[in-house]
């Protein structure tokens, strides 16, 4: 009796353990709404991340690295570059002066050209030559083809000469470089009966200098074949920030019934930043308007002239022409009266004469004495 009793209080106290699992079945629900919130965040997030990367590479623009910031002639340095497009022709070029001088700063015969892969990237392997111009130097890379894009890395040649940078024409601590340009626009019916042709020249400039350049005049000019371009001052309001870039929107115009291939150049400070060609197509129009003046006009003459022949030649001959005086009597003009024409009458008067002929011109019969 007593053991039984002291099993008793066992099963009592069974309840309490089974009230332990009750929230288990309750807390089951939300674990596979907690991973499929996870799930749904994860997948999220991949796809909305990759359309981020190639906005942040396009507007950074194409960008050029080098293994090394200094060597010494006669070394080499490998170029890696990338956001640059697809199977693009590139050139790579020493300049000192940071390039301030154009290519004529740079060592070009010692150049090297690449071609980016399908994904825009590329490495390439540059001998290190000492540029015609003093340090500061920069490793050029730029297109060659297609629309202007170009990236600057700052390098030193051990061993060479630094000077400090020359003052631009016409500008302060700024340096402006033209990243992409192009013309936007398209020619009107106007154009094609010989309206002057007109574009927007499109730029992407940096500011790579120290200070910042505000209100920056430029000049635009125009060139046809191996004509000198004729250039126009052009103030652009704005700023360019130290650093910056901005996009500058420039308006160009040809003269009247210009056609053929032209090339759009802008400058700054004394330096042509970018050439941009234009190709304008013949104003056909105009060829189709002196056409149709050679033949309506020769017509119109001829009609005048025949109305005035008509109004100044006499009346008398045409009222002969049409064959009668004022009692609408009188032989044709085109007939004599012995070839007048014959009327049924007289015809048939002809024909008794001839069918029984008169007495005197019967024969003697035979026989008669």
């Amino acid at each position: 009796m007593t053991g039984r009793t002291d099993t008793q209080p066992t099963p009592r106290s069974a309840p309490t353990p089974t009230l332990t699992p009750t929230p288990t079945p309750a807390a089951k629900p939300h674990r596979p709404l907690a991973a499929l919130l996870a799930v749904v965040t994860l997948v999220v997030l991949a796809l909305g991340a990759p359309p981020q990367v190639p906005e942040a590479a396009a507007a950074d623009g194409p960008t050029a690295t080098v293994s090394k910031a200094e060597a010494g002639a006669g070394g080499t340095v490998t170029v890696s570059g990338q956001g640059w497009r697809p199977r693009a022709l590139l050139m790579m070029l020493i300049c000192g002066q940071n390039m301030i001088g154009g290519t004529n700063s740079c060592a070009n015969s010692d150049g090297r050209a690449v071609t980016t892969d399908s994904n825009g990237a590329f490495h390439k392997k540059l001998p290190v030559t000492e540029p015609p111009k003093p340090c500061p130097c920069v490793i050029h890379v730029a297109t060659v083809t297609g629309e202007a894009a170009y990236d600057d890395v700052p390098f030193r040649v051990a061993g060479h000469p630094v000077a400090p940078l020359p003052k631009q024409e016409g500008t302060g601590g700024e340096r402006l470089r033209v990243l992409s340009a192009r013309l936007d626009g398209s020619s009107g019916l106007l154009t094609w009966f010989g309206a002057p042709p007109q574009r927007r020249l499109v730029v992407t400039i940096a500011n790579l200098g120290s200070t910042p350049a505000r209100d920056p005049v430029f000049k635009v000019g125009t060139s046809h074949g191996v004509f000198a371009p004729s250039w126009e001052e052009q103030q652009w309001r704005g700023t360019i920030a130290a650093g910056k870039k901005a996009q500058v929107k420039l308006p160009v115009e040809l003269s009247a019934g210009a056609h053929g291939d032209y090339q759009v150049s802008l400058k700054y400070g004394g330096k042509v930043l970018v050439e941009q060609p234009w190709t304008v197509g013949r104003p056909w129009g105009v060829t189709l308007f002196w056409i149709l003046l050679c033949v309506v006009v020769p017509a119109a003459v001829f009609r005048i002239g025949m109305a005035v022949v008509d109004k100044v030649r006499p009346r008398t001959a045409v009222v002969a022409a049409r064959g009668g005086g004022e009692d609408g009597g009188g032989a044709l003009p085109w007939f004599t009266p012995d070839t007048l024409p014959q009327t049924q009458s007289a015809r048939s008067t002809q024909t008794q004469h001839l069918s029984a002929p008169s007495q005197e011109n019967r024969p003697t019969p035979k026989g008669s004495t």
